[in-house]
C-alpha cells in the first residue's frame, strides 16, 4: 500500500510539473495561476496545493528540474573523452529535449532574458560550477591539440543557441516549413546539420 501511494504521488507530481511547464511558457509567470495549472493537469486545485504550497514553489521546482534535465544531457562529458563523441552526443541530447520539452526551454529563455529575477542566486549555485567543469574539458582538448583553438565558453554558447532554437523558435521553424512541424526525417537532418557545422568548426569530421 505504501509503495502504491508513493507511485501515485510521483505520477501526480510529474503531471503537475509538465502542466506547469506549458502554462508558465504560454502565459509567463505573472499571468499564470495555480488554477490554470490545475486545469491543465486535470487535477483539483486543492490537490495542486497539497503538492506545492505556492506558485513560487512550483515555478522554482520546474526551473530547477529543467536544469537537472539539461545536466543529464551533458553526462557525456563525464562518460567519454573523445571530443567528437562527447559533442555529437551532447548536441543530439539537447536537440531531442528541444523537441520533446519545448515549453521548458521557453521558460528557461524567458527567465534568463529577464535577468533571472526569481532564481538568480539558485542559478549562480547550480549553473556556474557545472559550466566551469565543461569548459575545463574543452580547454583540455584545445591544450592537447585534439580540436582547433576555441574559447570554451563561446563553444558552449553556440551549442546552446543552435539546439535550443528548435524549441524557442519552433513557431518560426514550422512557419518556414509550410506551417508544419518538422518530420522525424527533417529533424534528424537538422541534428546532423548542427552537429556537422559545429564539429567542422573545431577541426573534426562528424
Amino acid at each position: 500500500m505504501a509503495n502504491h501511494k508513493i507511485e501515485i504521488r510521483r505520477r501526480n507530481t510529474q503531471k503537475i510539473l509538465l502542466a506547469a511547464e506549458k502554462v508558465f511558457a504560454e502565459k509567463g509567470f505573472g499571468a499564470a495561476s495555480m488554477g490554470d495549472i490545475a486545469q491543465e493537469a486535470e487535477l483539483p486545485r486543492s490537490n495542486l496545493h497539497y503538492y506545492f504550497s505556492t506558485k513560487d514553489d512550483l515555478y522554482r521546482e520546474v526551473v530547477l528540474g529543467l536544469l537537472e534535465l539539461w545536466k543529464q544531457d551533458a553526462i557525456c562529458f563525464e562518460q567519454f573523452d573523445d571530443p567528437r563523441v562527447v559533442l555529437a552526443s551532447y548536441i543530439r541530447a539537447k536537440m531531442n529535449h528541444s523537441r520533446t520539452r519545448p515549453y521548458g526551454s521557453k521558460i528557461w529563455a524567458n527567465e534568463i532574458m529577464h535577468g533571472a529575477p526569481l532564481l538568480g542566486a539558485a542559478l549562480d549555485e547550480h549553473l556556474m560550477e557545472w559550466a566551469r567543469l565543461k569548459q575545463a574539458k574543452i580547454k583540455q582538448w584545445v591544450d592537447d591539440k585534439r580540436i582547433l583553438p576555441v574559447e570554451p565558453a563561446y563553444l558552449l554558447y553556440m551549442i546552446w543557441a543552435s539546439t535550443q532554437h528548435y524549441a524557442d523558435f519552433n513557431y518560426q521553424i514550422d512557419l518556414i516549413n509550410g506551417h508544419t512541424a518538422l518530420s522525424d526525417r527533417q529533424f534528424e537532418q537538422a541534428v546532423q546539420t548542427v552537429t556537422a557545422v559545429i564539429l567542422r568548426g573545431i577541426g573534426l569530421e562528424p
